[in-house]
């Protein structure tokens, strides 16, 4: 699953967010906001901001390839 992929999954998830209100929330554009999932290009401040805006924490895990486990 991609960024774009997860972030649409936490939206619907938060009532059916749309794509240009998570922009709206994040003070972005929707354009601006587009180019970033078709580019992959998220900063991890915007991330946070994403979060936020879907009232969540965000959280970064590294898992472990032959495992499956987050490395802690």
């Amino acid at each position: 699953m991609d960024v774009r992929e997860y972030i649409r999954l936490c939206c619907v998830k938060r009532g059916n967010i749309t794509e240009a209100e998570l922009a709206r929330r994040t003070g972005q554009t929707p354009q601006n906001m587009n180019n970033k999932y078709k580019r992959n290009t998220f900063k991890i401040s915007e991330l946070e901001k994403v979060a936020n805006a879907l009232n969540a924490d965000l959280k970064i895990v590294f898992v472990d390839r032959d495992t499956g486990e987050p490395i802690e």
